[in-house]
């Protein structure tokens, strides 16, 4: 595997939850609760989940926007986790975030070519007529006019704006780009072209992608490798093909049961999962995912399964992986 651009080491966020006139803290959401991934140069490795598990805050946290409670960040094997704004400047030239509602993104106040300018300008790295070609080169890159850098936001439509978005990422010449469900917000045929524009990019420019979605078609389309994550945990890590094909976890095989098949003559049995997902302010003890397990046995509700290697690159949480023959294994063979 080529170097890791991002690694992330037992990475934990804890939002303190204030009650009363004083405002004193009474508990803790735990939002992310000491997940672990590398991502390697030229690699896009999805983030998937249901609402609520985490998948923003881990964006979020690495691009150091929140602080963390605990872990470690390191940038292109440099550790940012702790850096001050000053110390931090230069880091963030190498990463750069794509947001999920195009409409709430772009400064409304500011025309489509200032708000690509921005970053450029903010580093010092271009002026006058070397700027306005810079830009004009990134809209072309984008799938953009030049001559709609004079133009509003409002004035585009919402696949235009995240192009917009995207554009103003690449203006660094980032290694790192956290796309934070940058298509949800889109109609399904401009979610396919924003999706393959950054995978043309990434094929031209060798970036690194963090791409955190919610639909597992959109994710293996553009992910190398894919991380479920549940109630703030990573729950199974594996390449696309291998997760796909066999999971190993049983909350990722009733996200995969989930999805819709195209095809009326494939019969599938779905997997409604019961129950709620619980509150991160109160988490379950042991596997988080032990009150809606369908295979729960008295160690899940004790014991928190550590997330190892059950095959070459291929990661899971789950007791049941222990067993000599597990219910999933059994049932599949």
């Amino acid at each position: 595997m080529a170097e890791s651009v991002l690694e992330v080491l037992g990475l934990k966020k804890h939002f303190p939850v204030k009650k009363g006139i004083l405002r004193r803290t009474v508990g803790q959401v735990h939002a992310v609760d000491g997940i672990s991934f590398a991502i390697a140069e030229g690699e896009t490795l999805g983030l998937v989940g249901e609402s609520g598990c985490g998948k923003s805050t881990v964006a979020r946290t690495v691009m150091r926007l929140v602080e963390p409670t605990a872990g470690s960040i390191r940038l292109c094997g440099h550790d940012i986790t702790h850096l001050g704004n000053e110390e931090l400047r230069p880091h963030r030239r190498d990463m750069q975030i794509v947001f999920q509602d195009p409409f709430a993104s772009l400064d409304p106040r500011m025309s489509a070519g200032d708000i690509v300018a921005e970053p450029l300008k903010v580093h010092g790295l271009h002026k006058g007529r070397e700027l306005a070609e810079r830009v004009a080169a990134l809209f072309q890159q984008v799938g953009l006019r030049p001559a709609l850098m004079r133009a509003y936001p409002h004035e585009f439509s919402g696949g235009q704006r995240q192009r917009i978005g995207i554009a103003r990422a690449l203006a660094l010449n980032p290694k790192l780009i956290v796309g934070d469900e940058p298509v949800s917000a889109l109609d399904v045929s401009i979610q396919a072209q924003v999706i393959n524009l950054m995978v043309d990019l990434q094929l031209e420019k060798r970036l690194s992608y963090l791409f955190i979605a919610h639909d597992l078609a959109v994710v293996e389309h553009i992910s190398h490798r894919i991380a479920v994550m549940y109630l703030g945990r990573i729950v199974e890590l594996a390449d696309k093909d291998t997760l796909f094909r066999r999971p190993l976890h049983p909350y990722t095989e009733a996200l995969l049961a989930a999805v819709p098949i195209p095809d009326p003559r494939i019969k599938r049995q779905k997997r409604v999962l019961q129950g709620d997902v619980p509150s991160p302010v109160n988490p379950p003890s042991g596997c988080a995912f032990h009150t809606r397990c369908p295979y729960v046995m008295a160690r899940c509700k004790q014991e928190a399964p550590a997330l190892r290697e059950i095959s070459p690159g291929n990661l899971v949480a789950c007791h049941l992986q222990e067993q000599s023959i597990s219910p999933l294994s059994a049932r599949r063979g």
